[in-house]
């Protein structure tokens, strides 16, 4: 059987995790990458 502890440990790391990743400052931001492909272009460059 699986001991409570370990059970309920496991899901706290896990909700510590994702609240430090929803906290991000940089998820509110969007950055261009500059090698990005440009529009009218296709892939290949041609």
């Amino acid at each position: 059987m699986i001991d409570n502890f370990s059970l309920g440990l496991t899901h706290l790391l896990m909700l510590v995790a994702a609240w430090r990743l929803l906290r991000r400052p940089d998820l509110d931001q969007e950055r261009v990458r500059d090698d990005a492909p440009r529009k009218g272009r296709d892939r290949f460059g041609a």
